[in-house]
């Protein structure tokens, strides 16, 4: 079994086969999908996604591409939505110096919010950071030295060798797209390779980023049993491994997914 805890269902890209999506993952092996939210304002058509599958569940959040959208949204408010049964993760939030299509000010309040949010409700954040290693790493370290630690993932993760070490630090795991199945992507091996397996999580960041042998192609939930395939080759494990140690990574993090959806071994 194999989870894809970050997907955008919601996308346009599947509004034409979103059932024939979820159907291909489930035979391909995907047992759980959590789709991302990326504005708090689009959250009701994103959790009637996850009421309409019972393998599908949702987050709650503010993409920092969208920090400038949604100031207003409060911590408070980011709880208030979580409490619903098929919320179990809050975000996606961060920085992203890349697009800048938000102010880095707005990006880290927004940040710091989301993460206040994880730490009230216990439940992961889905970090976003690109070409912003220095500002999250300082992020990260301040809020938990001012409230303590917090659940969280740094998502779809491209970054450098020291941020990824200073989240494994702080307790947060670190989760591989597609990308780390690029030819060109050794240096990213790299990195994968120094995180230890029980903090290692696979995801699709579907539609984007679909995985060799599908590069170019619309990415879907059921690709991610090749970007699980190109992790445990960097890690030198089989891939049933990688699987099983992923898997059980998910359940005990995202705490709040039912155990039932566990497999056997993955579910004490």
């Amino acid at each position: 079994m194999l989870v894809d805890h970050h997907c955008h269902l919601d996308f346009a890209q599947f509004a034409d086969d979103r059932a024939g999506v979820i159907e291909r993952a489930r035979a391909a092996g995907v047992g759980v999908m959590v789709t991302i939210c990326t504005r708090v304002k689009r959250f009701p058509d994103i959790l009637a996604i996850a009421e309409a599958h019972d393998n599908v569940f949702c987050s709650v959040g503010t993409h920092p591409h969208q920090a400038d959208e949604e100031t207003e949204v409060t911590t408070a408010d980011l709880v208030r939505l979580a409490a619903h049964p098929k919320v179990v993760a809050i975000g996606e939030a961060g920085l992203d110096y890349f697009y800048q299509k938000s102010t880095p000010a707005n990006q880290a309040e927004g940040f710091r919010r989301h993460i206040r949010a994880a730490r009230e409700t216990g439940l992961p954040l889905e970090i976003h950071t690109r070409d912003a290693d220095a500002d999250a790493a300082r992020i990260l370290r301040e809020e938990h030295a001012a409230g303590g630690p917090f659940p969280a993932i740094l998502h779809c993760y491209t970054g450098g060798l020291e941020l990824a070490r200073r989240a494994v630090d702080l307790g947060l795991y670190v989760s591989f797209t597609g990308v780390i199945s690029f030819k060109k992507s050794e240096a990213l091996r790299d990195v994968a390779r120094a995180v230890p397996l029980d903090r290692l999580l696979v995801e699709t960041d579907a539609p984007f980023l679909a995985p060799e042998p599908h590069r170019g192609k619309t990415n879907e939930p059921a690709f991610v049993v090749h970007t699980a395939a190109a992790l445990a080759r960097a890690h030198g494990v089989t891939h049933e491994a990688m699987a099983a140690a992923t898997t059980a990574n998910f359940f005990r993090l995202f705490a709040k997914v039912p155990r039932r959806f566990a497999p056997q071994e993955s579910a004490v």
